[in-house]
C-alpha cells in the first residue's frame, strides 16, 4: 500500500511539550514516534514528557491558577469563542490529524472536529453563567450565600479514540470554570491535542493556564501530578480498569473525580420496532468510529418475532462496507488503533464461533494495517465472552430474546452502565425501558446519543460525573456558603 504524502499539514504540527505557553523539548530530550495504523508506517516524531515535566506543568497551573480565576468571566468565554473558531477554520487539517493517528475515516473526522469544537463554543456561553443563590435563612437571623469557585489545578487525562473531542469536553468546561488544566493525553493520539494547543495560544490563552503533556510513561506522569497536594481535580476517559487504579490513588489528597470508564451498550430491537430505522441506526451506533467507542452498540438483542429480518438486513448492509485507510475517500471503516486492538477482537469472535455463533457477514480487509473485518455474528450464544466484554471493532453480535423482564434482568445483571439503545413504537415500552434499564444515557430510535447540550455520564462500573450540559461545568466548580448575620 502506497503512503500519501501528508508532509503539509504533518509540518504544522507542533511536536514539542505545551509548557508556559510555548512548545518545548521534554527535559530528558527523548521523543517517541506516532505511527499510521493504517500502514503501520511514522507520521512524526513528538517529545516524550517524564516526571519533572509533570511537575513542571503543575508548577506553572499553580502558579497561573490565581489570575485566571479572576480573570473576568467575559474574558475566559471570548478566549473559549475565539478557540471554537479557529478549530472551525482549522477543521480538514484537525480532521485528517484524527484520522493519520487513529485511523477512522475522513468525514468521520471531520464531524469529531466539529463536536470538539462545539463543547468550546457551549462552555464559551456558560463561563458567564457561574452563579450562587441567596435566601433568607429559616429563622430570620441571617442570610444565606452560596458562591461558585473553580475548584483549582485539574488533570485530565484523554483516550485515544476521541482525541479532540474528549479533550475539549475537559478542557472547556475546567477553562470556563477558571480552573487551570494539564492535558496527558493518549499515547498513539498526541498530534490533535498539540494543534489543539495551538489553537488556544492563538485565541490568546495565557501562559501556564493550559500545559499538553504526550508522553510513553503514562503511569510516572500522572503519578507524579497526582501526588502533589496542589492538584485538586482528576477527569479520565479510559479502561475501568485503570480508573479503578486512579480512583484509589486519588484518595490520598481527596481529589474531586470524573471518570467515563468502560462500557457494555446493548442495543435492544423490540417486536414493534421500524426495522429499516433500526438497521439504519443500528450502522452509527455499531460502526461509528470503527467501533471503537464506548458508547458503542455492544450487543444487539433483537426479538425472535423480528430477528431474522432484522439480522439479514443488518448483514446486507454490512457487505456494503469498504474497509481501508480513513484518508482513501472510497473507505467507510478504516483500521483499528493497532494490532493488539485487533487481535482482542478476533479472540472474542473466535470464541462466540466456537460456542455456536454463526457469521452472517464477514468482508475482507488489507493486509498492511491494523484492520480488523466488519463482521455481523448470529445465534450468538448468552456465555460467549462478546456478550459480556467491550468489544471495541467492527463486529456485531446478535442474541434474540422473548422475555422483557428476563431481559432487563440480565443486562441490569452487568456491572457496566454507560449507555443503551431501544427501538420500538410503543410510547409505554419506551417509558418502561427509560426508567428501569440501568444506563446513564439511552438512546430511543436513534443510532448517536451524544450531545454538548446534554449530560454524558455512566452508572456502576462505568464511572461518575457528567460531561457536557449544564451538568458539565459543575464538575470543576466548589460551592463555598457564607452566613451573613443581619
Amino acid at each position: 500500500m502506497k503512503t500519501q504524502d501528508h508532509t503539509p499539514v504533518l509540518s504544522r504540527v507542533p511536536t514539542g511539550l505545551l509548557l508556559g505557553g510555548r512548545f518545548v523539548s521534554s527535559t530528558s530530550r527523548n521523543q517517541f514516534y506516532v505511527t499510521d495504523p493504517a500502514t503501520g508506517q511514522t507520521l512524526v516524531a513528538v517529545a516524550d514528557a517524564d516526571p519533572d515535566d509533570a511537575r513542571e506543568a503543575l508548577d506553572q497551573a499553580s502558579e497561573a491558577q490565581d489570575s485566571w480565576k479572576r480573570t473576568a468571566p467575559q474574558v475566559r468565554a471570548a478566549i473559549l469563542r475565539r478557540a471554537y473558531e479557529l478549530m472551525l477554520e482549522q477543521a480538514e487539517d484537525l480532521a485528517l490529524l484524527v484520522t493519520l493517528e487513529m485511523g477512522k475515516p475522513v468525514p468521520e473526522s471531520l464531524d469529531e472536529v466539529k463536536y470538539a469544537a462545539e463543547f468550546l463554543r457551549w462552555f464559551s456561553e456558560e463561563t458567564i453563567r457561574i452563579n450562587g443563590i441567596t435566601r433568607v435563612a429559616p429563622d430570620n437571623d441571617s442570610r444565606i450565600f452560596t458562591l461558585k469557585e473553580p475548584i483549582g489545578p485539574c488533570l485530565l487525562v484523554t483516550p485515544w479514540n476521541f482525541p479532540l473531542a474528549m479533550g475539549t469536553r475537559k478542557i472547556g468546561p475546567a477553562l470556563a470554570a477558571g480552573c487551570t488544566a494539564i492535558v496527558k493525553p493518549a499515547t498513539p493520539t498526541p498530534l490533535s491535542m498539540n494543534m489543539l494547543g495551538q489553537i488556544f495560544l492563538e485565541a490568546g490563552l495565557p501562559a501556564g493556564v493550559l500545559s499538553i503533556l504526550p508522553t510513553t510513561d503514562s503511569p510516572a506522569v500522572v503519578s507524579a501530578i497526582m501526588a502533589d497536594p496542589r492538584l485538586r481535580k482528576l477527569s479520565f476517559t479510559g479502561s475501568t480498569q485503570v480508573g479503578k487504579i486512579l480512583a484509589a490513588r486519588a484518595a490520598d489528597n481527596v481529589l474531586r473525580l470524573s471518570l467515563e470508564l468502560g462500557g457494555n451498550a446493548p442495543l435492544i430491537v423490540c417486536r414493534d420496532a421500524d426495522i429499516d430505522r433500526a438497521v439504519d441506526e443500528t450502522m452509527k451506533a455499531k460502526l461509528r468510529n470503527n467501533g471503537e467507542a464506548c458508547t458503542a452498540a455492544n450487543v444487539i438483542y433483537a426479538h425472535r418475532d423480528v430477528a431474522e429480518k432484522y439480522s439479514m438486513a443488518l448483514a446486507r448492509r454490512f457487505d456494503e462496507l469498504v474497509v481501508g485507510p480513513g484518508y482513501e475517500t472510497s473507505s467507510t471503516v478504516g483500521p483499528l488503533i493497532d494490532n493488539n486492538a485487533v487481535c482482542k477482537v478476533q479472540e472474542l469472535v473466535q470464541d462466540a464461533l466456537d460456542k455456536g455463533a454463526r457469521v452472517l457477514s464477514e468482508l475482507a480487509i488489507p493486509t498492511e494495517g491494523s484492520y480488523c473485518a466488519p463482521s455481523v455474528l448470529g445465534e450468538v450464544p448468552l456465555e460467549a465472552r462478546i456478550v459480556h466484554e467491550e468489544v471495541f471493532g467492527p463486529v456485531a453480535p446478535i442474541v434474540t430474546w422473548d422475555d422483557e423482564a428476563e431481559l432487563l434482568q440480565g443486562l441490569n445483571a452487568s456491572p457496566y452502565g454507560l449507555a443503551g439503545y431501544l427501538f420500538t413504537r410503543d410510547l409505554d415500552t419506551a417509558r418502561r425501558f427509560s426508567e428501569d434499564l440501568q444506563v446513564g444515557m439511552l438512546a430511543i430510535n436513534r443510532g448517536v446519543l451524544s450531545n454538548v447540550a446534554a449530560p454524558f455520564g455512566g452508572l456502576k462500573h462505568s464511572g461518575y460525573g457528567h460531561e457536557g450540559g449544564d451538568e458539565g461545568i459543575e464538575e470543576y466548580l466548589d460551592t463555598k456558603y457564607v452566613a451573613l448575620h443581619t
